[in-house]
């Protein structure tokens, strides 16, 4: 039963995007950004947490989990080491994926020709 809710719970948050983009006609950017920042208010009122013990991967693959994951980071370094912890906490949790994304994109345009 998990995987049929992580891809609800995941699918549901991809339509949230779509829509976004067909009805609204938000930017790329402006949808990763409010995807993000609702990620982060959800772990700031307490309620990502709950969604992931639910849904898994559904709740942790997308975008939404990165402002959770800056949101989470920060108040458990926060609580730790203060103001300074706000600020490591937040690259602490996140550092390895962003730095995938950078090596994985380096690799990629190393080894592909655009089509331009």
């Amino acid at each position: 039963m998990i995987f049929f809710w992580a891809f609800v719970v995941g699918g549901l948050i991809c339509v949230i995007g779509q829509i976004m983009f067909d009805v609204f006609k938000l930017s790329p950017g402006h949808t990763l950004s409010i995807l993000v920042v609702s990620g982060a208010i959800l772990d700031g009122v307490g309620l990502y947490e709950p969604l992931i013990d639910f849904a898994g991967a559904g709740a942790t693959v997308p975008i939404t989990s990165f402002g959770n994951s800056l949101v989470h980071g920060a108040m458990q370094e926060a609580e730790k080491h203060g103001i300074i912890g706000v600020i490591t906490g937040m690259f602490e949790v996140t550092s390895s994926g962003i730095s995938a994304a950078i090596i994985f994109g380096m690799i990629g345009a190393l080894i592909f020709k655009p089509k331009g």
